[in-house]
C-alpha cells in the first residue's frame, strides 16, 4: 500500500508561469494509471515518491513505513526508500553491460544471492543472451526490459512507470502488456504507470487517476471513469467526442426516458436520476453508438458530411454541426453517395457527465 499526500509548488518566473501540484489518494497492488496531458503534473508525482524532488508540505507512506512527512521532517533519501522507478528513456549507465545494470541496483542483496537474482531477472526478461552488450548495442524493447528488470532486482515495495510504452512499436507495445499483467499478478506491489495513452488505462489499470492542471480530478475503474466522467473537462482528457451542452425538458422514471434540447434538436435520451426539468447538462455520445440515416425521423439530427477518416478497422465520419459517427467500411460503402444524411441518436447513447 502507498499513501500519498503533497503539494509541490513552482513560482512564475519572467520565463515561465507558474505551477502548483496538490494530490492525495492511495494504490493498493495492482496498476494504478495516472493519466492526463503534459504538464498536468503525473511524473512530477512520481518524482516526489521516490525523493527526487522534494514536495513543499506532505506525507508519503509505503507500507507501515514514512518515506516523507514534512511537519515531522522526515525524507528519506531515494536509495532508502524501496521504490523501483523505470524512466522515459531508459536511464541505464551507458558504460555499463547490461548485467551490470543489474548487479549495480542489486547491491542491497546479499553476496552469494546476489548473482542468482540477477541471472534470474535476465531470464525472466528475455535478457540473459544479451547480457554482456551495452545499452548502445541492444535495441529499444531490450532497453525497456533491462530497465524494468533493474528496479526490479532491488525487491521494491513500489513500482514506478514513467510512459514505459513510449517509442515502441505495436509489437513491443503488446509484449510490454503482456509483462505488466504478468507483473501486477505475482508482484503484490502497487504499480504506479504515467501514460497518456488510453489504451494503456484499458490495457492495465486496476485504477485510473485523472489528471489536470495539477489535481486529480476523477478517480475509479477505468471503464466507470469513461462513462460517467465528472465533467466537461474531464471528458475532453479522455478523447471523448460529439461533446455538447443540452436543456433537460422532460423526465419519466417510469418509462426510463427523457427529453433533452441539443443541437438545436429535441432528443429522447434514459432517465438521468438527480436531475430535474429545466437542468442545463453536459451529454456525449461515443461515436460508435450513433447511426447514419437518410431521412428525416425520431431522434435524427441533420448533417453535413465535410470529412472521411479512414481507420485500419473502421471509418470515422465527421459532421457539421461537430459530430463523428464511426461505422464499418462497409457500412460506409453503402453511404458514400448519400444525398442527404441525418445522424441518429439511440437514447442510451446520450449520456450526461457528472
Amino acid at each position: 500500500m502507498i499513501e500519498v499526500r503533497l503539494a509541490k509548488r513552482f513560482l512564475a518566473t519572467s520565463e515561465s508561469p507558474g505551477f502548483s501540484l496538490e494530490v492525495d489518494f492511495r494504490a493498493s497492488a495492482g496498476v494504478t494509471v495516472l493519466f492526463g496531458s503534459s504538464g498536468a503534473g503525473k511524473t512530477l508525482t512520481l518524482d516526489c515518491i521516490a525523493g527526487f524532488t522534494n514536495p513543499n508540505s506532505g506525507r508519503i507512506m509505503l507500507d507501515d513505513g514514512i518515506v516523507y512527512d514534512a511537519a515531522a521532517g522526515v525524507n528519506l533519501r531515494p536509495r532508502d526508500r524501496q521504490c523501483g522507478y523505470v524512466f522515459q528513456n531508459y536511464a541505464l549507465f551507458p558504460h555499463m553491460t547490461l548485467r551490470d545494470n543489474l548487479a549495480f541496483a542489486a547491491e542491497r542483496h546479499p553476496r552469494l544471492e546476489r548473482h542468482r537474482k540477477i541471472t534470474e531477472m535476465l531470464e525472466r526478461f528475455r535478457l540473459l543472451e544479451f547480457a554482456g552488450r551495452y545499452p548502445h548495442e541492444v535495441s529499444g524493447g531490450q532497453k525497456q526490459r533491462c530497465s524494468i528488470a533493474r528496479s526490479l532486482v532491488s525487491a521494491p515495495r513500489v513500482l514506478l512507470l514513467d510512459e514505459p510504452a513510449r517509442g515502441l512499436d505495436a509489437a513491443l507495445r503488446d509484449d510490454l502488456y503482456a509483462l505488466l499483467r504478468e507483473l501486477r499478478s505475482e508482484l503484490r506491489i502497487p504499480i504506479l504507470l504515467v501514460t497518456h495513452d488510453l489504451s494503456d488505462c484499458f490495457s492495465l489499470a486496476d485504477t485510473l487517476l485523472v489528471y489536470l492542471d495539477g489535481r486529480i480530478v476523477q478517480a475509479g475503474e477505468p471503464r466507470k471513469v469513461f462513462d460517467r466522467p465528472a465533467s466537461p473537462a474531464v471528458a475532453r482528457i479522455l478523447g471523448i467526442t460529439n461533446l455538447f451542452e443540452a436543456e433537460i425538458l422532460a423526465l419519466d422514471p417510469g418509462r426510463n426516458t427523457s427529453r433533452l434540447r441539443a443541437l438545436g434538436h429535441e432528443l429522447t435520451g434514459t432517465y438521468y436520476p438527480g436531475r430535474l426539468r429545466g437542468d442545463r447538462v453536459w451529454v456525449f455520445a461515443p461515436p460508435e453508438d450513433l447511426q447514419i440515416q437518410t431521412r428525416a425521423g425520431e431522434n435524427r439530427v441533420p448533417v453535413k458530411l465535410i470529412r472521411m477518416v479512414d481507420r485500419p478497422q473502421s471509418v470515422r465520419l465527421e459532421f457539421l454541426p461537430e459530430i463523428a459517427v464511426e461505422m464499418s467500411r462497409h457500412e460506409y460503402e453503402q453511404q458514400r453517395d448519400n444525398k442527404d444524411w441525418f445522424v441518429a441518436f439511440p437514447p442510451g447513447s446520450l449520456r450526461v457527465t457528472g
